[in-house]
């Protein structure tokens, strides 16, 4: 009996520890998900261009009249220095102000009111902003500006209502595909001007553009589109630069009655032979001619008073001092005065290679570097 009961235990045992066994393992709880938070609505648009930095604050001054956002120097209480500051527009100016220097910053355009109190500013630097747009009465409350400098912004056409009092107009680097008739009216006054880089064809200038310009020293109309010579161009320059337009003919009498020039730059057109007359560079007063990156295959005659020649990087083959001397190489001229001047002349990136011809050397006796 005992025996079998101990059989029996022994089995019901072994059932049970079977039935532990065969029993799978409780699966975990999927963790209960949060719900959603609730989003918050999203904020406007700024109304400024998120890209711009802050406006910052300028030196504390002894000047109460002085804007906050600028530097009103004790040493030079005339001047009032805002550059550099983000500004976005024409802060306040004291009527005591003659130079403002406003360059580096945010503006996009001049109101009537830009220069409300500044009625006695000489100097205004409005270079490397954004300004777009110029209203046609903001230079009526400046009878004394001088010097205007708005080279790099966004401008594309001259500014209408300019004063007559400016000397010197600087409107390099912006997009002016226009000058408005009569922009330059009753300007006499204008010694500079400056429109490199623009995007200014040959219909823009028209006959009577530089008109009234009459004591304009130097006009510059590089960098634009020009396939033609200016037309109206007053005789009494001394600078005239016209690099890097797609010009490709001088008349013959272009330079006729130019009293004064003496620095002419034409680098980077589309001069050849047949658009320059054997001439039309024989000018008495020209000290500098500038003709690189052109389409020459020969050099053009010059006058004995030239000191500056630039040929470079044209098709020239070949250079004759007998031709271009001013005088006969076999008879020296008594007047050493008649000599030819010319002391620098730059071939290089012609099909010409070294030595320098001796007819060269024996004409133009001050030549003191010749590039080749």
């Amino acid at each position: 009996m005992k025996a079998g009961a101990g059989l029996f235990s022994a089995v019901v045992l072994f059932l049970l520890m079977g039935a532990v066994l065969g029993q799978k393992p409780p699966r975990p709880r999927k963790p209960t998900k949060r719900p959603p938070a609730a989003r918050k609505p999203t904020p406007p648009e700024p109304k400024e261009p998120t890209d711009l930095p802050p406006v910052k604050r300028g030196i504390p001054s002894i000047f109460p009249d002085c804007p906050v956002e600028c530097f009103c120097s004790p040493q030079y209480p005339e001047s009032l220095n805002c550059e550099n500051q983000n500004l976005r527009t024409v802060p306040v100016i004291p009527s005591r102000a003659h130079y403002l220097y406003l360059q580096n910053n945010f503006i996009s355009e001049l109101t009537p009111e830009s220069f409300a109190n500044a009625t006695e500013v000489r100097w205004i630097n409005l270079a490397n902003n954004r300004i777009q747009r110029i209203d046609k009465q903001v230079f009526n409350r400046l009878p004394s500006l001088l010097y205007l400098h708005i080279q790099r912004n966004h401008l594309k056409a001259v500014p209408a209502g300019l004063p007559v009092s400016l000397e010197q107009l600087r409107l390099a680097k912006n997009r002016i595909s226009s000058i408005p008739s009569g922009a330059f009216n009753k300007m006499g006054n204008l010694t500079l001007l400056d429109l490199y880089h623009n995007q200014l064809s040959d219909s823009d200038l028209g006959k009577n553009t530089f008109r009234d310009l009459r004591n304009l020293v130097q006009l510059n109309l590089a960098h634009n589109i020009l396939k033609k010579m200016p037309s109206g161009v007053p005789n009494g320059l001394i600078q005239l630069f016209l690099d890097q337009n797609r010009i490709d003919d001088i008349p013959k009498d272009y330079f006729d009655g130019f009293s004064h020039l003496a620095f002419l730059r034409m680098n980077y057109n589309q001069l050849s032979d047949k658009g320059v007359p054997k001439t039309v560079f024989n000018i008495s007063t020209l000290l500098d001619l500038q003709l690189a990156h052109n389409q020459l295959s020969s050099v053009p005659k010059f006058n004995s008073h030239l000191e500056h020649l630039h040929l470079n990087h044209n098709s020239i083959e070949s250079i004759n001092g007998t031709l271009l001397c001013p005088y006969s190489l076999e008879v020296e001229p008594e007047d050493h005065n008649a000599m030819p001047r010319l002391r620098y002349l730059r071939l290089d990136g012609n099909h010409l290679s070294p030595p320098i011809p001796m007819d060269v050397i024996m004409c133009f006796r001050h030549l003191q570097s010749i590039v080749i």
